[in-house]
């Protein structure tokens, strides 16, 4: 889930699928999307990571607070598009090249959110101590 803050300063989110890239999250939308123009007013944003779906189990989470940049340059869309495109292919392409060319449209920015802090969850750890009766980070 990517976040961002609203003009009134209200926390917003959407789930998006992201490349990790040279210890950066990789993003991308149209410049229509509001959630641009939010950035750029406050670059301020983080990405909530959760387990669900891996092999790790589903109690288990990570988000990143940092910075987003916006770019738009052809060197950037060059690596990322078939990057984002191999993660998003078969939908909603059936194929690389055919994900590429879903990627490749006007007005698209790519984001990176360069991450300053992580904060961890671990549902599996507050479960067992909470029947052990103990609180994480609490102990005596």
């Amino acid at each position: 889930t990517f976040m961002w803050t609203n003009r009134a300063g209200e926390p917003v989110g959407v789930i998006m699928n992201y490349v990790v890239r040279n210890g950066s999250f990789w993003l991308t939308a149209t410049r229509r999307r509001a959630r641009i123009a939010a950035i750029e007013r406050d670059p301020r944003v983080a990405i909530a990571i959760s387990s669900r779906g891996t092999d790790i189990g589903v109690s288990q989470s990570v988000t990143h607070k940092g910075i987003a940049v916006v770019h738009e340059d052809q060197a950037t869309k060059d690596w990322f598009y078939p990057a984002m495109g191999a993660i998003i292919s078969p939908y909603p392409a059936p194929t690389l090249e055919a994900a590429i060319k879903h990627l490749d449209t006007p007005l698209r920015v790519v984001l990176e959110l360069v991450p300053e802090k992580a904060i961890k969850f671990d549902g599996d750890r507050i479960s067992k101590a909470s029947y052990d009766g103990k609180v994480p980070g609490h102990e005596a």
